[in-house]
């Protein structure tokens, strides 16, 4: 089976386990320790979140500053624009913080979220059927 693990570094690991537990992630706790959350989206998407300490054994490069610059932007498709805006709203809740207005593409709306630590999400609903020809 094919999975997707997204390593997020972040400065309080219980804080953002809390936030992304808002979102609807499942805690796997199989996975997880004091330094180090697995949080479940689906069956194929995860994301681990580790505190700076357990993220630099991992890397040779310097640790971004995602409170100040994008080091990576994700995606999380949803089955409706409700649902979109309820994740969000969620999301705000709990201590996030939406960056840009809704956008609307006529065939695709996404809003934006950033955790505590500026890690940015798109939470978008698509509706292929008013998808304009190529």
């Amino acid at each position: 089976m094919e999975q997707i693990f997204i390593n997020l570094a972040v400065a309080d690991v219980n804080k953002s386990m809390d936030f992304y537990t808002q979102l609807g992630f499942k805690n796997n706790p199989q996975f997880s320790d004091e330094q180090g959350k697995c949080m479940v989206w689906s069956e194929h998407i995860f994301v681990m979140l580790l505190s700076h300490d357990k993220f630099k054994t991992f890397i040779e490069k310097p640790l971004a500053d995602t409170k100040k610059q994008i080091a990576g932007l994700f995606s999380l498709s949803v089955s409706s624009l409700d649902r979109v805006n309820e994740i969000v709203e969620k999301g705000l809740k709990a201590g996030g913080i939406e960056p840009s207005p809704m956008k609307d593409y006529g065939f695709m709306q996404q809003r934006n979220i950033e955790d505590h630590d500026g890690h940015t999400w798109e939470i978008f609903y698509m509706d292929m059927s008013k998808l304009p020809n190529a």
